[in-house]
């Protein structure tokens, strides 16, 4: 069969490191355009990987018949990028996070919908192998309900990954629309959605700039979550871990605790009421600085050659952002917000 022709849209890190590679090594797939205002850059990848270079995103979609899009750029243009892709009848696959507001994101739901297309987004940690195999122990039920939880995400921040380092739009408000909240947060609101097969019911949140200097997007956030069976946890995200990353999960059960990336050698321990203690070796979960397979990209090219709707979906990108959503809510008006 013919091999799917895909665009990359925002040749920055995330395109650099996950979305571009992950492409070339899909014997499926064939990179036709690469799309970035700064166009050298878009040139250097159709140097590498064939395809043409366009420095507009809506001249490349007049020119290029194209089965599918990522969307690689600033926050504030996954929708308008997105919605013009699929409008162009292409599967799109959108950053994290998916929009900036509720409407957006259902905006870009609609414009799939109404195309015939499918929409995906990059959330890769429900396909992180530490992650999966988690779920997979608390599928197996022998842990019995979750009934607390923590979960962060925190890094030094995107000057060390961005390829624009300290001057990223990761830094300014108008493009990047939220900080760590929307880089990391999400993530983790959608791992915890995922894990425990509940949804978030109400959020009590902290959100705010509390180091990096020169930049009005949110640098620390600190959330409580009770999600609708009653489970309650936290759920943190931050740019100021200058030393030691973190993206640790811990989830107390009726029958024992599973710890997730808390231990450098076993990724998931099971220490269950009993005494008995499980560990697993299942494989690193990719970091900014160790980038590993994210399965993404497969995840979605897979999702279009089956015509199955991809399992991470607008629908529930959607879900994940309206919890970072009520965290601002919160911090704005000092409520707690029911979803």
């Amino acid at each position: 069969m013919s091999k799917i022709k895909v665009a990359v849209v925002g040749c920055g890190s995330i395109a650099k490191h996950r979305h571009i590679p992950e492409y070339s090594w899909n014997s499926n797939v064939e990179l036709v355009a690469f799309v970035d205002p700064v166009l050298e850059r878009a040139e250097h990848y159709a140097k590498l990987h064939g395809g043409k270079a366009y420095s507009s995103y809506t001249e490349m979609l007049k020119q290029e018949k194209v089965d599918a899009v990522s969307v690689c750029t600033p926050n504030f243009l996954h929708a308008e990028v997105s919605i013009a892709a699929a409008n162009a009848g292409a599967h799109v696959l959108v950053e994290k996070p998916m929009a900036s507001t509720a409407e957006e994101a259902e905006a870009m739901i609609e414009a799939a919908k109404k195309n015939g297309v499918f929409l995906m987004v990059g959330h890769n940690q429900r396909l992180m192998p530490p992650h999966v195999k988690a779920k997979e122990i608390l599928n197996s039920g022998k842990l019995g309900k979750v009934l607390t939880f923590r979960t962060s995400f925190g890094h030094p921040g995107p000057e060390g990954w961005s390829v624009d380092g300290r001057e990223s739009w990761f830094f300014r408000k108008e493009e990047a629309t939220m900080g760590a909240m929307g880089d990391l947060g999400v993530h983790k609101s959608d791992l915890i959605r995922w894990l425990l097969a509940d949804e978030v019911a109400q959020v009590a949140a902290f959100v705010g700039t509390l180091h990096k200097e020169g930049t009005d997007v949110d640098d620390n956030a600190t959330c409580l979550i009770r999600m609708k069976s009653g489970a309650t946890g936290s759920l943190v995200a931050s740019w100021t871990y200058y030393k030691g990353q973190d993206n640790s999960t811990v989830l107390w059960c009726e029958n024992g605790v599973i710890k997730i990336d808390t231990d450098p050698n076993d990724q998931v321990i099971v220490e269950l009421r009993d005494g008995t203690v499980e560990r697993y070796k299942v494989g690193q979960i990719a970091t900014n600085e160790k980038q590993t397979h994210s399965g993404v990209i497969d995840e979605f090219i897979t999702s279009i050659l089956e015509g199955q709707k991809p399992r991470i979906s607008g629908e529930e990108g959607l879900r994940s952002l309206q919890v970072i959503l009520a965290a601002f809510e919160s911090e704005a008006t000092g409520k707690i917000i029911s979803l």
